[in-house]
């Protein structure tokens, strides 16, 4: 790529070798911002960072989802650096455009200038030819001094050139492709921070599961304990019990501090302070999702997906670019004029015009064009092979979402199923015990079962819930529908 901005600077001009060198090095940026496929760790990905908008307060903040997206939309690194991309080939656009405007320049000086005309080849012979011009006792000096005062009015127009027509056409398409990308960050930020949102919420739901099995543990110490003073529980059925509760308890304090971790990495996403105390208004959402084909989804995606309009926009600058180079065999006219007036030692201003017009042709540069124009060409040829990829890609993104969502669906089913049975297996094994039949070790393993069919039913409804957050990306239409596949 380097190698391809020191070809543009020699043969294009600096300006258009600058528009031209934006196009190759901004499509490696975009698609970069522009990637589907969600990052592993805050160390390597931006959009796990955030510009604080407020420091801490003591009132807790209540945050809802939409809130949450709000503030990440706002405050997000990965979309702010999106944002600057655009901004900063924007700059580009008018750098190249100004090739197409007129460049109107004045100057303006006020000098003293002193001549040694023995030094420029007026010797003593020279002055003695002279001195029969010269009124009478007028001698000429050697030495003069003069006074210039002058200004000049420049005027600078590009009337054709192939390269920069090119490279102007390049850098609107690649202005088009960093729009796109900053929109494919905005559905970036959307299913990251959702993704934050709902494992927060989920692990909110773990405690709560783990608080209310605390509680039936501590119910059975107690119970175990009067019975086994009145006389009709061992003194192994209360080391059972508080064996029992106290393993629950470690898991309450695994679960709070999963949470608070959670929590944080929530505020990193959308810029709160980490100090902030949160409270999350939305419960776990759930929803069928409306059964769509592959064929529905396939063109959605199409319309909708920001990086695949992005690598479109990709495929008219590599176009451009393979245009420039070709068009270096055309020739180049341009028009320049100036107007000056200059006045000397305060004598009469005079004015003095140039206007001239420039034709450039190339002669013979063939090898050199040759390459360029392949290397170009190699380029494009690359991109338009990205591009097909991509269709394919999306494809199979959309094939895995909707296994996934199918998948994950019956999983929420199977697992409320687990949560029901277990229930009614540990309220009719506590009657047992409550009645003298069994002793308390089927009950602690009763709770034992509970404790996971809750924890599989808040995991696999998480589950589910990213897998639809996941199609809904794939289709390109997160930002305007997390809502309604996540079922708000």
């Amino acid at each position: 790529m380097r190698s391809v901005d020191r070809r543009h600077q020699i043969v294009l001009g600096q300006v258009a070798a600058t528009a031209l060198a934006t196009l190759v090095l901004f499509a490696a940026w975009a698609a970069r911002v522009s990637a589907q496929a969600p990052n592993p760790t805050s160390a390597t990905n931006s959009f796990f960072g955030s510009v604080t908008a407020r420091p801490a307060t003591d009132e807790a903040l209540r945050l809802s989802l939409d809130d949450a997206i709000a503030l990440g939309l706002k405050n997000n690194l990965g979309l702010k650096e999106a944002e600057n991309g655009e901004k900063s080939l924007q700059g580009q656009k008018n750098e190249a455009l100004q090739e197409f405007l007129p460049t109107i320049t004045f100057s303006g000086d006020l000098g003293v200038h002193q001549q040694d005309l023995v030094a420029l080849g007026f010797g003593p012979g020279v002055a003695k030819q002279f001195s029969s011009l010269l009124p009478p006792g007028a001698k000429l000096s050697e030495i003069t001094r003069d006074d210039l005062t002058e200004g000049q009015l420049h005027f600078n127009q590009m009337l054709f050139s192939g390269p920069v027509i090119a490279a102007w056409r390049g850098v609107g398409a690649a202005q088009r492709a960093a729009h796109f990308a900053r929109m494919s960050a905005r559905g970036e930020v959307v299913q990251q921070v959702a993704s934050a949102y709902l494992h927060s919420i989920a692990a909110a739901s773990e405690v709560d599961n783990a608080k209310a099995l605390e509680a039936a543990d501590q119910l059975l110490v107690s119970h175990t304990h009067d019975s086994h003073l009145a006389g009709v529980a061992s003194n192994l059925d209360e080391l059972r019990a508080r064996v029992e509760l106290q393993a629950q308890q470690q898991s309450l304090i695994a679960a709070q501090n999963a949470q608070e971790k959670d929590l944080i990495l929530l505020k990193r996403e959308t810029g709160i302070d980490p100090g902030q105390k949160l409270i999350l208004t939305d419960p776990a959402p759930y929803n069928d999702l409306a059964s769509q084909t592959l064929e529905e989804l396939r063109a959605t995606a199409y319309k909708s997906r920001q990086d695949y309009q992005n690598l479109q926009n990709q495929v008219v600058e590599f176009r451009a670019v393979h245009t420039a180079y070709r068009s270096q065999r055309l020739p180049s006219l341009s028009f320049s004029s100036y107007y000056g007036v200059s006045q000397v030692n305060g004598a009469g201003a005079h004015g003095n015009f140039a206007a001239i017009g420039t034709l450039r042709l190339p002669l013979f540069r063939e090898a050199r064009l040759r390459g360029d124009t392949d290397a170009a060409q190699a380029n494009l040829d690359a991109v338009n092979a990205q591009f097909d990829d991509l269709r394919v890609h999306i494809d199979q993104q959309l094939r895995s979402a909707l296994l996934d969502v199918t998948a994950t669906a019956k999983l929420v089913e199977v697992a409320r199923s687990n949560v029901d049975l277990a229930t009614r297996a540990l309220s009719d094994e506590s009657a047992r015990v409550n009645a003298g039949v069994d002793d308390n070790l089927p009950l602690v393993t009763a709770q034992a079962s509970l404790a996971a069919a809750q924890s599989n039913l808040v995991e696999s409804l998480y589950q589910y819930n990213l897998s639809k957050l996941a199609l809904a990306r794939a289709a390109g239409i997160i930002e305007l529908q997390y809502r309604d596949y996540l079922g708000k």
